[in-house]
């Protein structure tokens, strides 16, 4: 079994650079980590690159034994400790990860789907990858992405999605509100989220219709809101029962 063990291996480095946005734009590829992430590759039919395994967890029996025999049809390369470490994005490394391909035809809009989730200018990834999961578990499979919105396949989003990246599709959109307005012309309504509003997401029809979320300080942009076909606003519970708005301002009883 051959060991990488330079940091100057020419693979290496192309790794390394998937952490930068503009690398893995240009690769149109991304880094997942982990078992669960790797088999949820794997059950979703991804393009796996390679998968780069931690020879001293592979010793030690960090990565279970059973899925190194599952994974090993996959191109796999064998690094030491220290460069697995200059590769992974954790503080504490699983042992396993992989360089996946992005699918081309996740930038294709499809017209087909009843709801569509279009996030306007969503910042912070954790908030961006646990959005994307709730989606998948609510059955949407388009979301489309503004150009402000942070970039879906960072490292932190990855790993927050929980596998949901794999079976969403995803549609970074440099212009975010032409983007509206063909689902528009596809007979779909636009409905922005907004504080002032009195009509709840609850009380809405969701066949053709596209929910927009804004971003977590500043929400939904004017542009957006000027072309919306409906505002709503999304309540939410605290302990007490009381309601609260979407980005954590209280309803006050709107």
């Amino acid at each position: 079994m051959n060991v990488i063990t330079s940091k100057e291996n020419e693979m290496i480095k192309q790794v390394r650079k998937l952490k930068e946005k503009k690398y893995r734009d240009e690769k149109q590829a991304f880094l997942v980590e982990g078992e669960k992430m790797i088999q949820e590759a794997i059950s979703e039919k991804a393009s796996i690159e390679k998968i780069f395994i931690c020879e001293e967890c592979l010793k030690d029996g960090s990565i279970d034994q059973k899925f190194i025999y599952e994974i090993a049809k996959q191109n796999c390369v064998y690094v030491s400790e220290k460069i697995f470490r200059s590769i992974s994005d954790v503080m504490t490394p699983q042992g396993i990860l992989a360089v996946i391909q992005r699918k081309q035809e996740k930038q294709e809009i499809s017209f087909q789907e009843e709801l569509v989730l279009a996030l306007d200018g969503i910042q912070d990834p954790g908030n961006l990858g646990t959005i994307i999961r709730t989606a998948d578990s609510a059955g949407i499979r388009q979301i489309l992405l503004s150009e402000q919105t942070a970039d879906p396949y960072n490292p932190k989003v990855v790993r927050s999605t929980m596998g949901a990246i794999f079976r969403v599709k995803l549609i970074q959109t440099k212009n975010f509100v032409q983007t509206l307005k063909e689902f528009q012309k596809h007979r779909y309504e636009v409905t922005a989220t907004c504080l002032d509003e009195a009509k709840s997401i609850y009380e809405i029809d969701y066949r053709k219709r596209v929910i927009v979320i804004g971003n977590e300080a500043n929400g939904v942009s004017q542009e957006v809101l000027k072309i919306a076909d409906q505002k709503i606003k999304i309540p939410m519970l605290r302990k007490n029962g009381e309601l609260k708005c979407f980005r954590g301002c209280w309803n006050c009883g709107i």
